[in-house]
């Protein structure tokens, strides 16, 4: 998959706050085009024994959920870890994984806030500019905004508000269990991205396509930490 060069990432906190407010006005909110087929899941885990960033992107294809590719990558972090800046730190690894990707998807969806953040520029509308293509925040847990509790049954949605504008949307996946807080990243708007959501749910709290990219980034983060710890015993 070919990416285009948004900007360089080796930034100060105060640029990479500055340039959140830049970009933040080129994100555009709209629905989703009604022919998605290709679903991409993003997910990223962080070793503090390697000091390194693992990505995986997992693409699915509708309605089936059924995988159509997977890749990883691995990153050493040069960005401090600073609150509403993650993707100063996640992204470069991110966009390393989605580089070797064959198959373009149709949407990517994130383990993280498209425009539920401070500035309005979470990881998912972040990279949603670098890759130019539709994209939703499904994160796990609130960064900002008020929400009133949904009902109990799947499909149950409030929505989610800060100072009265609408950033996204409190949705509970299945009976019972803890809502997501899904917001619009770039091309996309709430009510579609609900709707593709929904789509991508199984039998879990996670959308298929994030969930597999949780699963599959951790297996891939084990085998580096086993394989270098193999590498150490052989030359010890």
């Amino acid at each position: 998959m070919r990416l285009r060069k948004l900007h360089d990432w080796n930034l100060s906190v105060s640029e990479g706050r500055g340039l959140q407010e830049r970009l933040a006005g080129r994100v555009q909110i709209r629905p989703l085009p009604p022919d998605i087929r290709l679903v991409a899941g993003a997910d990223v885990a962080f070793s503090l024994e390697a000091r390194a960033f693992f990505a995986s992107v997992v693409v699915l294809e509708l309605p089936a959920l059924q995988v159509v590719e997977e890749v990883s990558a691995r990153h050493r972090p040069t960005f401090p870890y600073v609150p509403g800046m993650l993707t100063f730190r996640e992204g470069p690894v991110l966009l390393r994984a989605f580089a070797k990707l064959k198959h373009a998807p149709d949407a990517v969806l994130f383990d993280g806030q498209g425009i539920a953040h401070p500035r309005r520029l979470g990881l998912a509308s972040h990279l949603g500019l670098w890759l130019n293509l539709p994209t939703i925040g499904c994160a796990k847990s609130r960064l900002i905004g008020e929400h009133a509790e949904p009902g109990r049954r799947q499909g149950a949605a409030r929505d989610l508000l800060d100072g009265g504008e609408r950033i996204g949307l409190v949705l509970r996946t299945q009976d019972g269990v803890n809502p997501i807080y899904l917001s619009p990243g770039h091309l996309s708007d709430v009510d579609s991205a609900a709707r593709l959501v929904l789509r991508c749910l199984t039998r879990y709290r996670l959308p298929e396509p994030t969930r597999l990219a949780d699963i599959r980034v951790a297996q891939v983060k084990r085998a580096f930490l086993a394989s270098r710890q193999r590498y150490e015993q052989k030359k010890s």
